[in-house]
């Protein structure tokens, strides 16, 4: 069976900084095996970009939803687009 593969470009704002988002997210992509990176954006926002199996892909972007514990998501975006193989793992960006 062929697996479908894609990538996700996620934005979430809300109360995700400080509330450890960023090693949460890599968490839930590295035990997925998806690869990508997350990052603090300075307006106060999470970036993340995951590619992997669509159904792997699919339960990171839920997790952003709702974050870990003390994490308060008031929006999400996301962006659905074609897989590029362009990352080995998955990493923090600082």
């Amino acid at each position: 069976m062929n697996t479908v593969k894609v990538r996700a470009h996620v934005l979430v704002s809300g109360r995700v900084q400080g509330v450890f988002f960023r090693s949460g997210v890599a968490e839930v992509a590295e035990t997925l095996g998806l690869t990508g990176w997350v990052r603090n954006l300075h307006d106060g926002r999470v970036e993340a970009v995951f590619e992997g199996e669509k159904e792997k892909v699919e339960k990171a972007v839920e997790f952003c939803r709702g974050g870990p514990a003390g994490a308060r998501v008031q929006d999400l975006g996301v962006e659905w687009q074609e897989w590029r193989d362009e990352f080995s793992n998955f990493k923090i960006m600082y």
